[in-house]
């Protein structure tokens, strides 16, 4: 899982991104769930796990055992796709990476002025989750499907994918690996 690092990135717009700066204690956040407490909660990367793996777990089982193959394929495939995706979500903070963008979008060289966080945000997001989605291939390769997530979490956003497409590369490409550490990773 290389270029995903598991730590809380902070939203001091003159931190050092750097190494330990990075890093909270232990070199890792606990992500706690915010009613239980529990560490490692991300309830949306395990439920979009848990659809995508039982619906293809499912599919597969069923084309082998019929219909009830596929009921049980699907429950299987549910937990074991619930696993991999709150993996993929514990790599990344939304709510430390929404203040980090909240604080800094205006600073960025892609800002034109008259425009609010509200219409970058969509982008951002798209950016960041999308580094998840479809970890192992570039921004490039999955620049249609990044459109299609943009335009279904636009919402209010004056900006068009191709006016915010720049917005969503910035947040993708902060999870670029930095250094010795994070290569280990």
């Amino acid at each position: 899982m290389a270029g995903f690092t598991p730590e809380r990135r902070s939203t001091d717009r003159n931190a050092n991104w750097m190494g330990k700066e990075r890093r909270g204690p232990q070199g890792k956040d606990a992500n706690r769930d915010p009613i239980s407490g529990a560490p490692g909660a991300h309830p949306v990367g395990t439920g979009l796990g848990a659809a995508a793996g039982g619906m293809a777990t499912g599919a597969a089982v069923g084309t082998v055992a019929g219909p009830v193959g596929t009921a049980v394929g699907a429950a299987v495939g549910a937990v074991v796709g619930g696993l991999a995706g709150k993996g993929i979500a514990e790599m990344i903070d939304p709510t430390a990476e929404e203040a980090y963008w909240r604080e800094n979008y205006d600073t960025q060289p892609y800002y034109e002025s008259g425009y609010a966080y509200e219409d970058y945000h969509p982008a951002y997001r798209t950016g960041w989750e999308g580094r998840a989605r479809y970890e192992g291939r570039s921004f490039d390769q999955v620049d249609r499907d990044l459109e299609a997530d943009y335009n279904r979490y636009r919402g209010n956003s004056r900006l068009d994918w191709d006016k915010n497409r720049h917005a969503a590369r910035a947040a993708w490409d902060r999870f670029d690996v930095t250094d010795d550490f994070e290569k280990s990773q």
